[in-house]
């Protein structure tokens, strides 16, 4: 059923943008992010690209049924403190659900307009062991159907028809986002011989990028409050806050667009930002999302009303992220740390603590290890961070502090990280023996200590007595 009528007309003309852009993995943060700066770019007559949105899974389905209903329109719903504005994103003119055959996105990757592949397939979604940095064949995100496996064979095909170089770019949470998708496309591409290897070390380049903007998951409530405010039926719109940031490696082995144009920073060195989100925004939603979850929160909102973990998350990032990170060229950590606490108190953004307790084998290995280690490098504070991940082992142990059943948030390695939290039941350590997480700390027997005492003193006292005593 077409869905698109009661939306506002775009101001330009969809039929004659070239299809430039193929995005893989077209979630809310895509939308709220890459596409919306498309979008502006061609509102202001600036480009004549557009996005062709593709999904890999089975599940993407949803998606494609959602934005063909709608011709790929969509309304982006932005929640300020104080007000709430929409607008209709119409940057996005295709779709492809590449599941279970994969050939037309094959040969979208392979079209001579295409210039740009993007990616948002989430930090474990790359068949990179985080460990060692090497290509994981063994991963199911290295499979023919899967993501990279694709991007392999578009490449393949591109190589043979003579279309040209080719930008690979991710926008994932991971730390060398560009190095981490070359490590995954390169090892894809090895099944299709040395010519296609050297031809992507000569044609495909992969710029490391730093992405950031709150996106909580599409809500029926979302959906409600569109109609019954503007009238407009949109089957999966986009709810986000204002504040948005990209930091792009200057990298493009094609075309680009004209980031100039945008509130977009060009760089030729972007690690600096990536460790300041990914270890500040990212590792502060981790770190208050268990615990949050202990105590009943639903929404990251509810968490930053409760002031102990509102209190928590400020000396977490200020104690312990931020000593344990480089000087950043134009940035004030103090002043960038206040904006993230004022933005996860924005009461118009329902976060939900369920999304950001997704993937925690993925993610603590990315946002939060790193600085214990560095922490522990430097003599510094990790005693936030413990009682994190004694939060973590708690929540992973099923019941709330009230006794309520929790339901345990999807993770890649979820019934490894169950064992090892019913392991600390009886011996609290056993936690730290989960090698995929902990294996950097293991052997630190100052960790060791303050993890005890954390989950020790969470299992005896709760969450809210916990915090007072750690700021105490």
């Amino acid at each position: 059923m077409e869905q698109q009528a009661n939306m506002a007309p775009s101001s330009y003309d969809r039929d004659g943008l070239r299809r430039s852009v193929v995005h893989i993995g077209v979630g809310g943060f895509h939308r709220a992010h890459l596409a919306t700066y498309i979008d502006e770019l061609c509102r202001s007559g600036s480009t004549d690209w557009s996005i062709v949105g593709a999904g890999v899974l089975e599940h993407d389905g949803r998606i494609a049924d959602a934005l063909g209903s709608q011709n790929g329109r969509y309304t982006l719903i932005e929640r300020g403190h104080d007000e709430t504005k929409i607008e209709t994103i119409s940057s996005i003119v295709d779709f492809v659900h590449a599941w279970p055959e994969n050939n037309a996105l094959v040969e979208l990757i392979a079209a001579p307009d295409t210039q740009i592949v993007s990616l948002t397939v989430t930090e474990g979604g790359y068949p990179v062991d985080d460990e060692t940095g090497d290509f994981a064949a063994d991963s199911p995100n290295a499979v023919p159907g899967s993501a990279f496996g694709t991007i392999a064979a578009g490449l393949e095909e591109r190589r043979k028809n003579n279309s040209g170089p080719i930008t690979i770019l991710s926008c994932d949470n991971v730390i060398g986002n560009g190095h981490v998708a070359q490590t995954a496309v390169v090892g894809c591409a090895q099944t299709y011989g040395s010519a296609l290897l050297e031809w992507i070390t000569a044609n495909v380049s992969f710029p490391n990028s730093m992405v950031d903007r709150i996106t909580p998951a599409t809500t029926d409530t979302d959906r409600a409050w569109l109609l019954d405010t503007h009238g407009i039926t949109d089957a999966w719109p986009v709810v986000t806050e204002p504040f948005r940031q990209w930091v792009v490696e200057d990298n493009f082995a094609g075309d680009r667009l004209p980031f100039e144009k945008l509130d977009v920073l060009v760089t030729k060195d972007v690690e600096p930002y990536e460790l300041m989100k990914l270890r500040l925004l990212n590792a502060g939603h981790s770190c208050l999302a268990y615990l949050s979850a202990l105590i009943d929160a639903e929404t990251v909102t509810d968490a930053m009303s409760e002031p102990a973990i509102a209190d928590f998350l400020t000396h977490f990032l200020m104690t312990e992220a931020k000593p344990a990170l480089p000087e950043i060229v134009g940035i004030d950590l103090d002043d960038y740390i206040a904006s993230l606490v004022h933005r996860f108190g924005n009461p118009n953004i329902a976060d939900q603590i369920s999304r950001l307790c997704l993937d925690g084998t993925a993610k603590f290995p990315k946002f939060l290890i790193p600085t214990i280690v560095r922490q522990l490098e430097i003599g510094g504070a990790v005693d936030a961070a413990a009682l994190a991940l004694a939060g973590w082992c708690d929540y992973l142990n099923g019941m709330t502090e009230t006794g309520e059943a929790i339901d345990i948030a999807r993770d890649p390695n979820l019934d490894a990280a169950i064992e090892a939290a019913e392991a600390s039941r009886s011996d609290p350590r056993a936690f730290l023996d989960f090698e995929l997480v902990f294996a950097p700390l293991q052997g630190s027997a100052t960790f060791e200590s303050a993890f005890v005492s954390a989950l020790e003193g969470l299992r005896a006292n709760g969450v809210r007595s916990s915090i007072s005593a750690l700021l105490a």
